[in-house]
């Protein structure tokens, strides 16, 4: 059996946060799958010191290997059933698999696996919601990967996802060349603006964390929560987003059923798709911190989320409140305001051209934002 020791240290902790880092900027700026696969492949076999990484997309029923970086050929542009292939397994399963020896799993077509190197595997899903593609990392002798090793895998896997999902765009773009060059421009800006927001989560994520530890559970987070955002918008082809539908996405991994954390009522209001994104992570980092501290962390606590327009005012204006009930006492303000708290307190607002606040009051954290209806927000009809 290999020294465990011996792969996973191959790089230092702050080197393998350096590449991190490069690999969600590099994946911002990609434009079409194979960038995205090329990016992948690479990273994710200096991050776990694999000696080789295959990158499979799911095409319908099908596992497509669209690229790999190996000491030794695998299966590239070969396609197998889902139901035949541990990528598919994965990505049916929606879970990263650990394999140390593909000869006593069942799961593995042994066939497959015996021309090649592969003794040892991690296949690890992109967008564990609903799988679009997996990345495997393979070792040539019998091996178990750290849980560090795992989850750089894994952050890879979730900035993955966003990254695929612009170039998905982008190469259907390319082939309907009768819409012009002005669809390729708005990917442009959009691609653009991507970077700019993952840039500025990776230095202030990493600004503020403690340790690489740290720095990659709460960057895997954020980039979760970006990739989702990007997920709805690309549901409606890059168009206005319902508050509500917003409020589903971003709270759905802290209650899957809605109705029992929070008490959500308001009128129907739509948000252009850059301020869908601002109003997707705000949500996010006000319910990551009600998970930690506040009324999520205990069964009783609930979020109530309100909002009103006072349509008689000049503009009209929007009302929004968040409000923690039922949770532990709040003791006072946070001795340090982090990259979080500032995204809470200025982002959203700053978008809108309004004002937010952000009250840690003795019964629970209360945000309230005021910000007047404008082409970035209106009523729906």
């Amino acid at each position: 059996m290999l020294d465990l020791a011996s792969k996973d240290d191959v790089a230092t902790p702050e080197a393998d946060l350096l590449t991190l880092i490069e690999t969600i900027e590099a994946l911002s700026a990609t434009r079409t799958i194979s960038e995205v696969a090329e990016v992948v492949r690479k990273a994710a076999r200096r991050v776990s010191g694999a000696d080789g990484v295959a990158f499979v997309l799911r095409d319908n029923d099908k596992c497509w290997y669209f690229d790999e970086d190996a000491i030794g050929p695998l299966w590239k542009g070969k396609r197998f059933p889902l139901t035949a292939c541990i990528s598919g397994w994965a990505m049916l399963n929606r879970q990263t698999v650990i394999i140390p020896d593909i000869y006593l799993d069942e799961r593995i077509p042994h066939d497959a696996y015996r021309p090649t190197f592969v003794k040892s595997l991690v296949m690890t899903p992109v967008r564990l919601e609903d799988p679009v593609a997996a990345i495997g990392a393979y070792w040539a002798e019998e091996y178990v990967p750290s849980p560090e090793t795992v989850k750089k895998l894994q952050v890879i896997a979730r900035a993955t996802a966003s990254a695929l999902e612009s170039g998905r765009l982008h190469d259907s773009l390319v082939d309907a060349r009768h819409h012009g060059t002005f669809l390729l421009q708005e990917l442009d800006h959009r691609v653009k603006n991507t970077l700019a927001i993952v840039q500025s989560i990776s230095r202030q994520t990493l600004r503020a964390s403690p340790s690489p530890e740290t720095f990659a559970e709460v960057f895997e987070n954020r980039i979760l929560a970006l990739s989702q955002a990007h997920e709805l918008l690309t549901r409606r082809a890059w168009g206005r987003a319902q508050l509500h539908e917003i409020l589903e996405k971003a709270l759905a991994p802290f209650s899957p059923d809605l109705a029992d954390r929070f008490d959500v009522v308001g009128p129907a209001l739509s948000f252009s798709a850059e301020t869908s994104v601002s109003v997707h992570m705000t949500l996010h980092e006000l319910a990551v911190n009600a998970a930690k501290h506040g009324a999520l962390s205990t069964p009783e606590g609930r979020v109530v989320i309100r909002w009103t327009v006072d349509e008689a005012a000049t503009p009209p204006m929007l009302t929004l409140t968040w409000r923690e009930v039922d949770g532990p006492a709040v003791t006072g303000q946070p001795e340090r305001r982090g990259f979080g708290t500032q995204m809470v307190e200025r982002g959203l607002a700053r978008d809108l051209g309004g004002k937010a606040t952000l009250d840690f009051t003795p019964r629970g954290v209360v945000y309230t934002l005021r910000a007047p209806l404008s082409k970035r927000m209106s009523l729906a009809a």
